[in-house]
């Protein structure tokens, strides 16, 4: 039997190797071209102390200046004794070039681009090699602008088909892959993707959840979403709060409320910044994180949005004195001409 192990840098890269049987997290690494920060071998340096994110493994015998008991129950561990028993996520200390491994390409073509709103697109591209794409839900991929140098970067929307991947995209007046994807685009013209990256992903889902999306930022919590589908389920419940300008901007509804019959436990309210919107819930995402959506303390914050919406929900916390087990974001703002 053998488990995936998704290896995160320091620069953000991800890179996904397997492990068989009883092979440590180091020598994968290593068989898989992979060269992580290590010395001995023995438990006994600690050059490749690893943060785990999620999964199960065991680990073999160390020496506690290599790695403290204080260390290991904050969820550190060494590469070179870790043997996973289920799949895992490992923060790697180092930065994917000095491990010898980079960015992955893919060639994709267009299959669909399709407004959802005035302000909002979806894009879909397919390719063969896109089942060789791994990644955790929450990341994103630098989507290449054909004929320049630029490029953009858009959260997954979905953990799809094998062969075919999706996005949200805002439309940015002006914008180069704007304007490229809405009056240049055609199904079947070829669009390089590199990926994935990025450490905003959902991690083991181990207490109640509050995600917090605004705008195309709803993007990588739909993917979360399909991936907990998936699963089977998640023992605790997830509660989303999708935040936009006005009732133009509201995409993928029908998709959320699909989520509330999939997925036991997951429930979403959308607020509107519109006083004039027909949405019951006006003003923005900190108006409506309710105590019951905290639990205490005891939940886990994921963010996606514009940066003022990061830090607004930052300040939020801070000044009301509202603890939360984690706070994860990721901020994104759209680059125009």
């Amino acid at each position: 039997m053998s488990y995936s192990v998704a290896l995160n840098f320091e620069d953000g890269a991800t890179r996904f190797i397997q492990c068989r049987g009883m092979e440590t997290v180091a020598d994968a690494a290593y068989r898989s071209g992979v060269n992580i920060p290590i010395d001995c071998r023995e438990g006994a340096c600690g050059t490749c102390k690893c943060r785990v994110e999620s999964g199960q493994f065991k680990l073999g015998d160390y020496v506690e200046d290599a790695l403290s008991r204080a260390e290991f129950e904050q969820g550190y561990a060494l590469a070179c004794q870790m043997r996973p028993t289920g799949d895992c996520v490992v923060l790697v200390a180092a930065s994917s070039v000095a491990c010898n491994t980079r960015e992955e390409a893919y060639e994709t073509v267009v299959e669909e681009v399709r407004a959802l709103s005035d302000s909002t697109f979806s894009l879909v591209l397919s390719g063969p090699r896109l089942s060789q794409l791994v990644f955790l839900p929450g990341q994103y991929a630098k989507l290449h602008i054909p004929g320049t140098d630029e490029f953009r970067s858009y959260s997954f929307s979905s953990m799809g088909r094998p062969d075919q991947i999706s996005f949200l995209i805002r439309n940015v007046p002006g914008g180069r892959m704007s304007t490229y994807l809405l009056k240049e685009a055609r199904p079947g013209d070829a669009l390089r993707v590199t990926g994935p990256l990025g450490g905003f992903y959902l991690r083991d889902v181990k207490r109640p959840v509050l995600m917090l999306a605004g705008g195309t930022g709803l993007a990588p919590f739909l993917a979360m979403l399909d991936k907990l589908v998936a699963q089977g389920g998640a023992s605790h419940p997830i509660h989303l709060i999708y935040g936009v300008n006005t009732d133009g901007d509201v995409v993928e509804f029908e998709r959320l409320q699909a989520f509330t019959q999939r997925l036991a436990g997951f429930s979403f309210d959308v607020c509107v910044v519109d006083k004039g919107s027909q949405y019951p819930r006006k003003g923005y995402v900190t108006q409506h994180m309710l105590p019951e959506q905290l639990h205490g303390g005891n939940v886990d914050i994921y963010l996606c949005g514009p940066p003022p919406m990061v830090e607004a929900v930052a300040k939020h916390l801070q000044d009301n004195a509202l603890t939360s087990s984690s706070f994860l974001y990721e901020k994104f703002a759209p680059s125009a001409v």
